[in-house]
């Protein structure tokens, strides 16, 4: 670690994060125990050890939720407003620590610094959402057939709220749940992905100062680490009655039967397979930079990384040409050197699924135009390097129709009116991101129709991958249903609660019902 550590600045990051034991260990969770396991952090930039924590037990996860239903206690009951003041000042202390913060989720996660720096913004600008939102959690005042009689709704918090985020987007996905649960008056426990829990230690230690400068309890923010085992505490808790789960479509459907069995609330956001409808009026050169970023940005280790390009036949060549030109222009190295375009995969099993999935399109019939492969030698020691590879396929190719979690992008071909496009790109089980590039008004609006994209966000001449904090975020079918961030995402967060209220000296009964005594 000391070479990357001088050249980037990895040490002084962890430090400033008060990520203190480097390679020696380090504990987490509320009053920072942990008894279990240890798990090591190591960085697939240079296959280097980063830290260790240790795995949250079943006492350690009691004290936990001990500590977070009191602290809700006490949150619950704090006006909105000033819950928003806590949320201003830990977005006020990202900004401090947006570097730091971001050299370390490239550092751990493998994407590139840029992407790391917009992730810290990402959180950012959910604190900035959530301040505002904190003066509007507002309910509708509806007339009663009643009279003198009012009727009005309103939004309590839940409680606590469990979150369990994946690796890809170790410290942005909390922040989103977080920042919206807390203005909500919920308390969170958080178990981040066991590949990067140092992310969410850095987390939990700025949270943890602004609640200890506001002599708030601890508890408010609560941290577990583990593997699926340490999560199924939280979905089987009926002390958890949100939990807020980021992951594979298989892990959704586990998480969403458990909660379910015990009739609690779960929020999916699952996989994607996404695509880009390339027609005869597209702009090439914006296809080009969306189709790439789409499909290489976090080496393809995005739930809305494009893994689709759907060309009108009439252009097929023209575009697939461009593409193939523009990866020759990929450089791939260690992601904090900006001068990369595409870092590592998070771990050599990720390499050992891109491997397969090469293997299986080919023996399905498929056409490698541009070649894959694992990279080695200096620079590339952790084994964890691959080259973005591209080939021609089929809708129906059952690797096609399954998201493979690396840099591969599939060509697809289609003839005739966008109609058959549309088909095609809702001719899979998820329904995340999707895309069109068309300067054609009438194809743009067909495509964003009732009979449209079946995806939860569908987007005009901008790639898959992306979104702004502003709109809910999440998809359909097989990708959960779940909605975080903008909009009014904020609602799954609270229980719902009508009120009728009856400022007269009779007590009339709703439908005409006689009831005299």
């Amino acid at each position: 670690m000391d070479a990357i550590a001088t050249d980037f600045g990895i040490k002084e990051a962890l430090q400033q994060l008060g990520v203190k034991d480097i390679n020696e260990g380090t504990s987490t969770g509320v009053n920072n125990f942990s008894n279990g396991d240890v798990i090591e952090s190591y960085s697939p930039v240079d296959g280097k050890l980063i830290a260790k924590v240790k795995a949250t037990t079943k006492d350690d996860y009691e004290k936990v939720m001990q500590a977070a239903t009191s602290a809700f206690k006490t949150w619950r009951v704090m006006p909105a407003p000033q819950r928003g003041e806590i949320v201003r000042q830990f977005g006020d202390k990202l900004r401090e620590k947006k570097e730091a913060l971001g050299k370390l989720v490239s550092y751990e996660m493998g994407k590139s610094y840029q992407e790391g720096l917009g992730e810290v913004q990402e959180m950012i600008d959910i604190c900035d959402f959530a301040v505002g939102l904190s003066r509007q959690l507002h309910g509708l005042t509806m007339h009663s057939e009643r009279p003198g009689h009012r009727m009005y709704e309103q939004y309590h918090p839940l409680g606590v709220v469990g979150i369990i985020s994946a690796f890809n987007f170790p410290v942005a996905v909390w922040s989103w749940n977080t920042a919206l649960a807390w203005i909500c008056g919920d308390v969170c426990v958080w178990k981040p992905s066991e590949k990067a829990p140092i992310c969410g230690v850095a987390c939990q230690n700025i949270a943890a100062e602004v609640f200890k400068a506001n002599n708030l309890p601890e508890g408010i923010s609560c941290l577990i680490n583990g593997d699926y085992r340490v999560g199924e505490m939280m979905t089987k808790d009926t002390r958890v009655p949100l939990v807020s789960a980021t992951g594979s479509t298989r892990m959704g459907k586990i998480v969403a039967q458990e909660v379910a069995g015990r009739l609690g609330k779960s929020l999916l956001e699952l996989g994607g397979n996404n695509a880009i409808i390339v027609t005869p009026d597209a702009d090439i050169k914006m296809t080009v930079i969306g189709a790439v970023f789409g499909a290489v940005g976090t080496a393809g280790q995005r739930c809305t990384s494009t893994r689709r390009l759907i060309i009108h036949d009439s252009i097929y060549d023209k575009v697939k040409d461009a593409v193939v030109d523009a990866y020759k222009q990929l450089r791939i190295g260690n992601p904090l050197d900006e001068n990369n375009h595409v870092g590592p995969l998070i771990d050599t099993d990720a390499v050992k699924m891109y491997q397969n999935a090469l293997t299986q399109v080919v023996e399905e019939g498929g056409n490698i135009v541009v070649e894959g492969g694992v990279l080695s030698g200096e620079g590339y020691e952790s084994g964890c390097y691959v080259k973005p590879a591209i080939a021609e396929a089929r809708n129906d190719m059952k690797i096609v129709q399954h998201e493979t979690f690396a840099p591969v992008l599939y060509l697809l071909k289609y003839s005739g009116d966008v109609e058959n496009a549309i088909e095609m790109q809702n001719g899979v089980a998820q329904g995340l991101s999707s895309a069109i590039m068309t300067n054609n008004l009438r194809e743009a609006e067909r495509f964003l129709s009732h009979a449209g994209s079946d995806c939860g966000i569908a987007n005009v001449n901008i790639g898959t991958s992306g979104a702004e904090i502003g709109g809910a975020f999440g998809g359909e079918k097989e990708t959960g249903g779940g909605r975080e961030s903008g909009s009014d995402a904020w609602k799954v967060y609270m229980r719902r609660q009508t009120n009728t209220i009856n400022y007269t000296t009779e007590l009339p009964l709703a439908q005409g019902i006689k009831f005299d005594l």
